[in-house]
């Protein structure tokens, strides 16, 4: 059988490939899925993508598949592995850290001013796929970067470099570099003046250091062979439809709740009357990610959040043996209720720790009220993607609680918000599909969201 493009989704455990036809028409076509082992630990990371192609064609009930194109996001050998390197924590750092987030990545260490020698110590344990290097705004202070990337050049690590500071700088850094094994990408500054964030050119770069790069990676040498497309790392896969959907729907916020972690991506303006008052600027497109939110690894992080107690009275079983006997994949009732009520918790505890809030100041000249963190007030779409929300019977009524409700003073979404889910869990993969086809993957998420345009 002969398909337009294959998307491939390679995990840390499982390889996905997507399968898609009528690329170029006006009714594209999601066929079907097949999965397998990621092969990465066995030296080649083709094994596992034909196992997940030859299950695409038992799927389909066909002898082999070929294809015109193959793309892929990746998140395997813990994904992108970023640190990030500023000068005032609140500023250039926040905003780098912003941009390496947005880009998919996995952050790893984030430094605030100049480094010590811990730092530089705990940098090289780390072995970073990318070093971000940011500080001072443009035509400001400029001696902190400089210093950092000297210190860095000297460990001489053979990763890829970017530097997003002060523009002044740019020719020191290109010298510091010159002579290392480093590749340097200099890019505009993520933080070029007071209350400016600038972070959309160095998220795009880092997705581009990525893929080049990422055919370096062990396992991951013969992936030209089969993959012919982009390669861009699975959160930023998300992120990229998430601002596709927002620039064809309106602002919304979408939430991936997975085994291991909970991310939510926002893409709206907010306000203009919270953007008057917001302490600092915020960015178009935010991604955070809950490391301790997972409803498989972190299980027992989320139990404790709501409270043993408190979880055994809403159950109608032992919570403990439950957690003694925890599966990935739940299949009886009573492990699909446990696993619900986990990815409901994630879903709200999420929520809390994305969204801003306003409160009071008062000082010699009265009150005054301030916004900070992310205005979600005037969201129009709610998303769900992720296993733990498309495959768990109840995903749209665990979004569905998150709205309406009285949260005093955080900029929550509203009633009014319309919960959609991604019913064929193909976020991801319509993600790096929309780099070469925005309109069929649109196309596409529509159709997965069972969404027909109307409100």
């Amino acid at each position: 059988m002969k398909i337009d493009v294959l998307v491939a989704e390679i995990g840390s455990t499982t390889t996905v490939v997507n399968a898609f036809n009528g690329i170029d028409s006006e009714s594209p076509e999601f066929l079907g899925q097949g999965q397998a082992p990621t092969s990465v630990l066995e030296g080649d990371v083709r094994i596992g993508l034909q196992g997940a192609i030859d299950d695409l064609a038992r799927n389909l009930d066909q002898k082999s598949i070929e294809y015109d194109e193959m793309l892929a996001t990746s998140s395997a050998a813990g994904g992108l592995k970023m640190t990030v390197h500023g000068l005032v924590y609140d500023m250039t750092v926040r905003a780098a850290k912003e941009a390496a987030l947005g880009a998919g990545a996995n952050l790893h260490q984030i430094t605030a001013g100049k480094m010590r020698r811990s730092d530089l110590k705990k940098l090289k344990e780390i072995r970073p796929n990318i070093i971000l290097i940011a500080g001072g705004v443009d035509y400001g202070e400029k001696d902190t970067a400089i210093e950092n990337a000297e210190k860095i050049a000297e460990l001489n690590l053979n990763v890829p470099i970017i530097y997003a500071g002060n523009v002044e700088n740019q020719d020191e850094i290109r010298l510091i570099f010159e002579d290392t094994d480093s590749h340097l990408y200099v890019v505009e500054n993520v933080y070029p003046q007071i209350d400016n964030l600038n972070i959309e050119p160095t998220r795009s770069v880092i997705q581009d250091v990525f893929e080049e790069h990422i055919i370096h990676a062990p396992g991951m040498k013969q992936v030209r062979e089969m993959i012919n497309g982009p390669i861009i790392p699975t959160p930023g896969a998300v992120m990229v439809a998430a601002k596709l959907l927002k620039e064809k729907m309106g602002d919304l916020i979408a939430f991936d709740v997975g085994g291991a972690t909970t991310d939510l991506h926002s893409v709206t303006e907010g306000s203009e009357e919270i953007n008057r008052i917001l302490l600092s600027p915020e960015p178009v497109a935010k991604r955070t990610v809950e490391g301790d939110l997972g409803v498989f690894v972190n299980m027992k992080n989320i139990v404790d959040l709501i409270g043993l107690e408190t979880l055994q009275k809403e159950m109608d079983f032992d919570v403990e043996e439950m957690m003694e006997h925890h599966v990935p994949i739940p299949e009886t009732e009573k492990q699909i209720q446990f696993a619900e009520r986990l990815a409901q918790e994630a879903v709200k505890i999420a929520i809390e720790r994305h969204v801003g809030r306003v409160r009071n100041l008062y000082g010699p000249g009265g009150k005054t009220t301030v916004a900070e963190g992310k205005d979600l007030s005037g969201i129009q779409y709610v998303i769900g993607t992720g296993g733990a929300l498309t495959r768990l019977p109840h995903g749209k009524e665990m979004l569905k609680e998150i709205l309406g409700s009285n949260h005093k003073n955080k900029m929550m979404p509203t009633a009014e918000a319309k919960v959609l889910l991604d019913s064929d869990y193909i976020m991801a993969s319509l993600g790096v599909l929309s780099k070469k086809y925005p309109e069929t993957a649109y196309e596409l998420m529509k159709q997965s969201m069972r969404w027909n345009g109307a409100e």
